[in-house]
């Protein structure tokens, strides 16, 4: 080199939102959303398989207990926050919802209409 003694400071790659030195809220988010996680499992699978909802709620309970699941996955392990450092990921990930609504009730419109248009065969 050229007789340049500077320090050069490598910074370590992180989520967004992990502060430098967490290492203990780190263990204690993700186990907090481990058990969140499990729980949320357990009470899907209890809800599909007992009478405790009403039989036509099941479907509806079984989508809220999925965006709860959801939700715990995007905050305790991907970190995703509402500060100024994470707007380009909440807008991605609102981007991939759009795609992937527009996919699905594409897909279910079209299957509605070919069922509608198709010809019945003679028995």
């Amino acid at each position: 080199m050229d007789g340049d003694d500077r320090v050069i400071h490598h910074h370590h790659d992180r989520s967004p939102g992990v502060e430098h030195g967490e290492d203990r809220a780190d263990f204690l988010k993700y186990s907090a959303g481990f058990v969140f996680s499990v729980v949320l499992t357990i009470v899907s699978f209890v809800v599909a398989s007992t009478t405790l909802l009403w039989p036509p709620g099941i479907p509806v309970g079984l989508v809220v207990l999925a965006f709860a699941q959801i939700g715990v996955h995007l905050v305790f392990f991907l970190h995703l926050g509402s500060g100024p450092d994470h707007t380009n990921n909440v807008i991605a990930l609102t981007f991939g919802f759009f795609v992937v609504f527009l996919v699905i009730t594409g897909s279910i419109w079209i299957m509605q209409n070919l069922n509608y248009n198709m010809l019945s065969l003679p028995h």
